[in-house]
């Protein structure tokens, strides 16, 4: 809270883009890799159509940004006018939002997946339009693969493992720096990701179940745990605990990771010019634990801040960016996934991000975190979560005494229901 409050007194730092005619709008345009290419995105808008988009760059911790919204929209701020929403947000902050029912066209709510519209709906109302999707992938270095005889990557995470160990151990000889995996071990919603994903694999569930009946206290969910811990200071380093996105992405990018678990986006930072890594860089979808192989289902979304003075400009930029020609430019430049659903087949995006059209099935069934059945309640529960799983990373608990004092808390937080 004490982040989200240091950039709400930041907000008048706002980077404003030349045009000055029309309407002004603000746009909250997220922080960190992505914010230049939804910049480019508000700018060509501002410019076809004369008016002027100022930029906000949000906190870059998605409990931070979350944090943000929250607290402009308990204040009745018309400040930010538009909003980039994460998937899991409509239950949080959905009744805030402008309804967009009837504003857009129906043809163009239906080219995007029918799974990311109905997620950014409120008691039948849709709050947002979906802008980009996301899923946990694996990256791994294709080069080292083929040095240690590997010609596929891992299945399970045993194998991972296994595969991890070995390049790490020969590849320390000449790098100490060199590690097996990284992906995202501090406590924050990204470890909710990550740890779904190692629950659903090893057959654990998903937390709370799409009746909202609490679920994750089991044996399966224990072993996933557990197993995670095992990784820490053997194939992944003890800082991995502290780890979000960037940082394993910077490791990876760096040449000094064998494996990373990471969203979409880090495909072409992976092939940047200045990336250690490019042209040496696979991707494949997440190991099993002996369960389904699963994939966590991220992705961000466009809504109206209900207190904004410029909702029509506010409707017409954010149809602008959710369209399929910006889209596309974000897809091919960033390797943001689209959610217009013939953008699988265009050839420009697949010569950019070849693993979209053989990791379809990933995207495509992706699993979602607990927001729907946990509604107002879910960041309260995603906390919990990630702290019992942070906990078991770092040592503090076991997997079976972790998802028990979990399950007790939960039912806390639930109390007379969701």
């Amino acid at each position: 809270m004490k982040a989200a409050l240091k950039f709400l007194a930041l907000s008048a730092a706002l980077s404003a883009s030349a045009h000055a005619a029309g309407v002004t709008l603000t746009m909250d345009c997220g922080s960190g890799t992505g914010f230049q290419i939804c910049k480019d995105g508000a700018e060509a808008w501002a410019k076809k159509t004369g008016n002027t988009v100022k930029m906000f760059e949000s906190p870059n911790l998605t409990n931070d940004h979350l944090g943000v919204i929250q607290q402009q929209l308990a204040a009745k701020s018309s400040d930010i006018d538009v909003y980039m929403l994460d998937i899991i947000w409509p239950g949080l902050v959905g009744d805030q939002l402008v309804d967009l029912t009837n504003k857009v066209p129906a043809a163009e709510i239906n080219a995007h997946f029918k799974g990311i519209v109905e997620a950014n709906k409120l008691n039948g109302k849709l709050v947002a339009i979906p802008w980009f999707t996301d899923a946990g992938l694996l990256y791994y270095r294709t080069d080292l693969m083929k040095k240690y005889g590997y010609s596929a990557p891992p299945k399970t995470w045993a194998e991972l493992a296994t595969m991890a160990k070995k390049v790490q151990d020969g590849e320390q000889k000449a790098n100490k720096s060199f590690t097996g995996f990284v992906f995202q071990g501090k406590n924050y919603e990204g470890l909710t990701c990550d740890a779904l994903e190692w629950l659903v694999s090893f057959g654990g569930g998903t937390i709370v179940d799409s009746s909202g009946k609490i679920t994750v206290n089991n044996a399966s969910a224990a072993k996933a745990l557990d197993t995670a811990a095992s990784w820490v200071k053997t194939i992944s380093p003890a800082g991995v605990t502290t780890y979000a996105e960037e940082d394993a992405r910077g490791i990876f990018q760096s040449g000094n990771a064998m494996f990373m678990r990471n969203w979409p986006y880090a495909w072409s930072l992976g092939q940047s010019d200045d990336s250690k890594v490019k042209g040496m860089i696979g991707a494949a979808p997440l190991p099993s634990g002996g369960g389904p192989g699963a994939a966590t289902l991220g992705g961000w979304n466009l809504g109206i801040n209900t207190y904004s003075k410029n909702q029509a400009a506010a409707l017409d930029l954010i149809r602008y960016l959710a369209g399929p020609a910006e889209q596309k430019r974000r897809a091919i430049e960033g390797s943001f996934q689209p959610t217009i659903m013939s953008l699988y087949k265009d050839q420009a995006v697949l010569k950019a991000n070849p693993f979209f059209s053989s990791l379809y099935s990933v995207f495509t069934n992706a699993v979602a975190r607990p927001s729907g059945p946990t509604k107002g309640k879910y960041n309260q529960v995603s906390q919990a979560f990630s702290t019992a799983v942070n906990d078991v990373l770092t040592g503090k608990s076991k997997g079976q005494a972790a998802v028990a004092q979990l399950a007790t808390n939960l039912a806390r937080i639930k109390g007379s229901g969701w």
